[in-house]
């Protein structure tokens, strides 16, 4: 009998261990798609006050996630609110709801392990998180959503909410050169106007609609990094409809189990099909690309992909988003052809419409008393007037068909400061969300909705602290005991703010590291996702130094006048020949339109001090300079040249 066992025993071992992928791939596909889904919810009907106040304590505008967190959490600490819409809207939610973004950028918290095999936990937690547990998850059903935003708001007693105005303008007091925001002149659809003023007003517009007209500064795009007429692809969710249970089990088997972070599925969530999307032509092939799909299921058996890019669109004009959505209504129905031919999941699926509203990554950058930036990323850094943090990689959508795009680091943790939401020369003022205080390569990171919220929520509470000490917001910022107040507010209402020091990377203790911190700060060196590509030690060619130069000079212009290109003038194949120090020295020196031989270059840009001695000890290999190498040697031109210091950059 006690062999009988032993004989069991070991066969039900055998079994695991040849069948273990099957069973491994079985659990996790049946979690995934055999689960019954819950029941679509109505969506409910959105009450708004029929008469407007003319004074309120706190005015938000703008009734996507920040601006709803916002209004929220200023509700809570016991100020009279007004909620308003400027856009021809009938539900909350705005992007995620109307623009049908139904699956969530996440913050995760990188700092745990995560062993339960279940969701890994976000950051910040607070007003998000509660919306978060009203829906299916990452990826939710977007009446679902609706719903729970507006349960939110209906909660609260001290929300008036208003929506579909014409237009709302900044009503801006200026005395002795200080200029305050006082309250919003709202235009109404009967064509009246009204005044009304509050004690503070947050903007939580997509554009920072109400800072711009009440003179606050911005960066437009890429601007800031020598890119001022390119931006970030917009895009046009769809919705295709008979993607039945048999579908997205098929959807499923395609993306699952395969290793590629790049590619998988959850309950209402798929993403992948990068390769296959690769082969499609689009119709307008200058003004549009494919990704692949990220594919959020309804409740109701139809599907919303996120992934055709559309270039050239500009989000702060009406006529240029009405242009996107035209492309993009040209453009879908060949790209669901396409998916109908090419994919048995597919084979049954039907346009049924498009979203009304563009996603529109990117447009204005406020000019703050803090801009967020990569380096602050790249280093993980904390700041003192926390009221966020933030880990998603920093992404870079494609720019034009051309561009590949790019992950520029992949934060564990950083901080946002509450300075980046407060205006530099504007007082009366918060601005929250994507156009908050960041330059572009940060937000690439920070746009994303849980930190969006998390600001709104520190928005609220900053409201409650500023009008109670009768001092602007700028006044608070510059106060570290208020602010540590701040904080203890927002941690006793749900958010963790708790300081943080993370070990540095292994990228952060090479010697070459202050040329990384430069490199990425002008746009020369990508991370990639896991902070796996900061190999600094990878042997260069004179080509990419030649690349590199360039990116330098695009975002310092008028420091170079000279061509860099001509370092490499009759060199076959430069991507194959090493980068030695004489070829790197005379790179910068073509660069900066200096005529000196190749053999005197590194003396000339010493002798001009734009090469330090301590750089040229450190390497090791004169014949052969690695990417840390040649990233020390642009620091020191660019340092000397234009005053700006790396590492002081990203200082608290």
């Amino acid at each position: 009998m006690k062999k009988k066992w032993i004989f069991i025993a070991l066969a039900f071992v055998v079994l695991l261990l040849v069948g273990g992928r099957w069973l491994y791939h079985e659990i996790k596909y049946n979690r995934f798609t055999i689960d019954k889904l819950p029941e679509k919810q109505d969506l409910k009907k959105v009450v708004t006050v029929d008469k407007l106040q003319d004074n309120y304590d706190v005015i938000v505008v703008g009734t996507d996630p920040e601006g709803i967190s916002a209004a929220v959490s200023a509700a809570r600490n016991g100020l009279k609110t007004l909620l308003i819409e400027g856009r021809d809207r009938e539900i909350l939610g705005g992007l995620m709801t109307i623009g049908w973004l139904n699956s969530i950028d996440m913050n995760w918290d990188n700092t745990k392990p995560n062993t339960s095999g279940k969701e890994k936990d976000h950051l910040n937690k607070g007003i998000f998180t509660e919306w978060y547990k009203q829906t299916e998850g990452h990826s939710f059903d977007v009446t679902t959503a609706a719903n729970a935003f507006y349960d939110l708001v209906a909660a609260e007693e001290n929300i008036d909410l208003f929506m579909n105005v014409s237009s709302i303008k900044p009503i801006v007091d200026t005395q002795d050169e200080n200029t305050s925001v006082t309250g919003i002149t709202v235009t109404k659809s009967d064509k009246t106007e009204q005044d009304i003023f509050a004690k503070a007003v947050i903007d939580a517009t997509q554009d920072a609609d109400i800072a711009a007209d009440a003179g606050v500064s911005f960066t437009i795009g890429r601007e800031d990094i020598g890119d001022k007429d390119s931006r970030m692809a917009v895009t046009a969710v769809f919705r295709l409809k008979n993607i039945d249970d048999k579908a997205w089990k098929l959807i499923a088997k395609r993306l699952n189990g395969d290793g590629d972070p790049n590619t998988g599925v959850s309950k209402l969530s798929a993403w992948g099909y990068g390769e296959e999307m690769s082969a499609y032509e689009p119709l307008d092939e200058e003004r549009t690309k494919m990704r692949g799909l990220n594919i959020g299921r309804q409740l109701d058996g139809t599907i919303l992909i996120n992934a055709l890019h559309i270039f050239e669109i500009d989000g702060l004009d009406p006529n240029s988003r009405k242009e996107g959505l035209e492309i993009a209504s040209k453009e879908i129905p060949n790209v669901v052809k396409f998916l109908k031919e090419n994919f048995k999941e597919f084979k049954e699926a039907e346009l049924d419409s498009i979203a009304s509203e563009l996603y529109v990554r990117e447009t204005r950058h406020m000019v703050g008393l803090y801009r967020l930036n990569i380096i602050d990323l790249l280093e993980h850094n904390d700041k003192w007037d926390r009221i966020a943090f933030g880990s998603y990689p920093a992404d870079i959508q494609r720019t034009s068909p051309s561009d590949g795009g790019a992950i520029v680091v992949h934060p564990i943790k950083y901080a946002i400061p509450f300075r980046s939401i407060v205006p530099e020369s504007v007082d009366g003022l918060l601005v929250v969300g994507k156009a908050a205080s960041y330059d572009t390569l940060a937000h690439g990171s920070a746009r994303v909705i849980p930190v969006g919220m998390a600001e709104g929520q520190a928005a609220g509470a900053a409201a409650k602290l500023a009008i109670e000490n009768n001092i602007t917001f700028r006044s608070l910022a510059q106060s570290k005991p208020l602010i540590a107040k701040l904080q203890e507010t927002l941690t006793d209402q749900g958010m963790e703010l708790e300081p943080f020091e993370l070990e540095k990377q292994q990228f952060m203790k090479h010697k070459a590291f202050p040329g990384l911190r430069a490199a990425v700060y002008m746009r020369i060196a990508y991370g990639d996702y896991g902070r796996e590509a900061f190999n600094l030690d990878n042997v260069s060619n004179m080509q990419r130094m030649v690349n590199q130069t360039g990116g330098v000079i695009m975002m310092y212009p008028s420091y170079f006048t000279g061509d860099h290109t001509a370092a490499v003038k009759g060199i076959k194949d430069p991507t194959e020949k090493p980068l030695s120090l004489q070829q790197a020295c005379f790179t910068v020196t073509k660069a900066l339109g200096l005529h000196v031989t190749k053999d005197k270059a590194q003396a000339e840009l010493q002798k001009k001090g734009l090469l330090t001695k301590d750089t040229v000890d450190m390497i090791e290999n004169k014949e052969e300079l690695t990417d840390g190498d040649s990233y020390m040697i642009l620091k020191d031109v660019v340092e000397s040249l234009v005053g700006i210091q790396f590492d002081k950059i990203a200082e608290d």
